[in-house]
């Protein structure tokens, strides 16, 4: 029987995945020299930009396939707060000409990390429900 939660989970789960991996595929094809450079001028070491790659390639895939999705959705919070902090956080209390968050997108994706990982991926991924890291 379809419970609509599980259905909610599913939806949340593959929408945040998708989403998070098309900004990832971006990286693949552009390169990692913007946030190497970006790290750096923040005085961290540019080798941290693969992380990048984790954070937006293989935790997504992580998360559309129901994998370890608790985790994958932690990663990418993580990687969401690094991206406000180094990039967005000037944004932070903006709000724009159509009366949305400056950080919107930014915002809704962090929130919907956090809920993947308090939820976790319900019965419609490969890891299934009993998984405690799914």
């Amino acid at each position: 029987m379809l419970r609509s939660e599980d259905a909610g989970k599913l939806v949340l789960r593959l929408g945040l995945g998708l989403i998070v991996l098309v900004h990832g595929i971006s990286k693949l094809s552009g390169g990692l020299g913007y946030i190497s450079g970006l790290l750096t001028s923040h005085g961290l070491p540019p080798a941290l930009a693969y992380l990048v790659y984790v954070g937006e390639i293989v935790a997504p895939l992580l998360l559309v396939l129901g994998l370890y999705s608790r985790a994958a959705a932690s990663i990418v919070a993580i990687n969401m707060i690094a991206a406000i902090g180094l990039v967005r956080h000037k944004d932070m209390f903006v709000i724009s000409k159509t009366g949305g968050w400056g950080m919107e997108l930014e915002g809704l994706l962090l929130v919907a990390a956090i809920a993947v990982a308090l939820l976790g991926a319900g019965p419609f991924s490969l890891g299934g429900s009993d998984n405690k890291l799914n």
